[in-house]
């Protein structure tokens, strides 16, 4: 009879510790690994990884699959990058608790904030639960390709306990702060992760009101913080404009001095911030030099939008002659697209603003008329573009009009053509900002939203983007190694939020890996799909190269392709296995 259930062979290990990597075998048996080295047994399954890069499973900290992870097993795109943990309810939006007259309220939250769709929600959602130790009971009940753990989001607390009172600028009274503390860590005990909040004004609901949490005050984020440090463990996430007059840095770093527990904030150049994002992160050093355990959040790439006729936002939408063919059916849409007469008359018009939030007008005017920041999409699209592929340049090589040089980009591919516009995080046009802070302790790899933006982006391919543009082909500037990427999108996501059994290649840790030809390695062109429920449509990418993926000791995908396992479940809590409080 076989020693192990799966032997992977002769493989490049990069274990996630950061140490140098090494060939050897990889023993598995009952979903941890067992042996790590020149291992002479059997296996009942092997797996030859010579020549391939073998690594744990990636730690995704930041997505939204809040509803998604209640109906779908193989939980992609994520599932499709190598991601084998996702973290979810992350700024301030969820589906608990909820009571049963807000569940149209909490749809249109999520659908505002994170531009998944309302119906494919509504129709996918089954709204077991009320209370959120119940929807961890939910989720528990559904077996998939990843294990998921969750925070307690504050838009859902707030709107539980305030009711109708729930209004921008509400001021809870406090008793209600006391329940929603009281709502927390019971959610915490249960096992919730963290709680998380929302702060900024682009974080709206459907109806374009501005999310719980944005106008709250820093007492009633400290004192349900504080319901966390009564739990024992939690993280506090955050997305926020850091407005100078808030003070954000100074409760964070209060919070976390008297908790002793971690609190965590989306680091990005954006123009919603007040605060440079060097600011930041001189602003929460000086915390962390005081005692602090502040961690910055940052993306590894240009966030913003990819636009689309199909999407959910391009640069046409405030034209008159648009809104007259919104909300028609796709085919009919074309038509009137690839019309010459209609295309002559939408080029003529004007932007309408009538209509577009007066808050973040300078974001619709980029969007609309940001030529020189948004760029061509191609086949082999480099995510670090120079001047050259913007619209403006390339329109003027080719001796066009800007705007007429992007309606046809986006009537290119039979009306799938896409426009990258990174409209945060690429303020100087390149990345170079962001390679000291991938070797920085007090930041994190994070920002994929995967599950999120269905419309706009397919940032959930994040871990792929490090390791084909960061590791293997950026040609603008420093490379990383492939041992620091590695340790940063595992054994530090992991670490940041209590699993210290995964994100290293050892024996006793889940048996997490992915096998990887990085020769092959490459992100497919992203394409629209509608194939949520009630046909709600999402922006997908995959990519060549990913070998094998394997949870838990269980093979999830091969070349791409899921094998129908679900092996992985719900996350209670710290994960503080004996072996690894050994290990250090």
């Amino acid at each position: 009879m076989p020693a192990y259930d799966l032997i992977i062979r002769g493989g490049n290990i990069v274990d996630g510790t950061g140490e140098p990597r090494f060939t050897g075998d990889i023993a598995i048996k009952d979903g941890l690994i067992a042996q790590v080295g020149e291992i002479d047994d059997k296996g009942a399954e092997e797996i030859d990884a010579r020549g391939m890069t073998v690594i744990p499973g990636f730690v995704d900290i930041h997505t939204h699959y809040d509803g998604q992870a209640t109906w779908d097993q193989e939980m992609a795109p994520s599932s499709w990058h190598g991601v084998t943990t996702v973290v979810m309810g992350n700024c301030g939006v969820g589906f608990a608790p909820a009571r049963s007259d807000q569940h149209d309220w909490l749809i249109g939250l999520m659908e505002g904030v994170e531009d998944i769709p309302g119906t494919a929600l509504a129709e996918g959602i089954t709204w077991n639960w009320e209370t959120f130790p119940e929807y961890l009971d939910e989720l528990e009940k559904l077996s998939r390709t990843v294990d998921v753990g969750t925070h307690v989001p504050h838009g859902a607390v707030r709107a539980y306990v305030l009711g109708e009172r729930e209004q921008p600028g509400a001021v809870p009274t406090d008793d209600d702060i006391m329940e929603m503390s009281k709502i927390v860590e019971e959610g915490v005990r249960a096992g919730a992760l963290g709680f998380s909040t929302s702060r900024t004004v682009l974080h709206k609901d459907v109806g374009g009101v501005l999310v719980p949490g944005t106008t709250a005050t820093a007492e009633e984020l400290v004192e349900l913080g504080r319901a966390m440090g009564r739990a024992g463990h939690g993280v506090f996430e955050m997305a926020s404009d850091l407005k100078r007059e808030w003070n954000e840095f100074e409760w964070m770093g209060k919070l976390s001095r008297e908790t002793g527990l971690p609190v965590t904030f989306a680091a990005l150049q954006s123009i919603a911030k007040e605060l440079p994002l060097d600011e930041q992160i001189a602003t929460m050093r000086a915390e962390n030099d005081n005692g602090a355990n502040i961690v910055a959040q940052i993306a590894l790439r240009g966030n913003g939008i990819i636009m689309a006729w199909q999407g959910t936002v391009n640069p046409f939408v405030y034209r008159p002659s648009w809104k007259t063919i919104s909300e028609l059916p796709w085919d009919e849409k074309k038509a009137k697209l690839f019309d010459p007469e209609f295309k002559a008359r939408l080029l003529s018009e004007a932007n309408d603003y009538s209509e577009a939030p007066a808050d973040i007008l300078p974001v619709v005017a980029a969007v609309t008329q940001g030529w020189a920041l948004m760029y061509e999409m191609d086949d082999d699209f480099d995510y670090e573009p120079e001047d050259s592929a913007t619209v403006q340049a390339r329109a003027q090589n080719a001796g066009i009009d800007p705007q007429e040089y992007a309606y046809d980009m986006l009537c290119r591919d039979n009306g799938r053509g896409f426009i990258y516009f990174p409209i945060l995080n690429y303020a100087d046009k390149n990345l170079d900002f962001l390679h000291p802070l991938q070797h920085a302790d007090d930041t994190v790899n994070s920002l994929s939203d995967g599950g999120a933006h269905c419309g706009t982006i397919c940032d959930a391919a994040s871990p792929t983007f490090m390791l084909q543009h960061w590791v293997r082909d950026r040609k603008r500037g420093e490379r990383i190694t492939l041992e620091n990427a590695i340790k940063r999108q595992c054994n530090d996501t992991a670490r940041l939020y209590g699993l210290e059994d995964r994100g290293v290649i050892a024996p006793g840790y889940l048996a997490d890996i992915n096998i990887i030809d990085m020769d092959r390695l490459k992100l497919g062109k992203p394409w629209l799909a509608f194939d949520l429920p009630a046909g709600g449509k999402r922006l997908l990418q995959k990519a060549d190269g990913y070998v094998a993926t394997i949870k838990s000791g269980v093979v999830t995908f091969r070349e791409g392709k899921w094998t129908g396992a679900t092996p992985g479940g719900l996350i209670r809590g710290p994960q503080r296995a004996e072996f690894a409080e050994a290990a250090e």
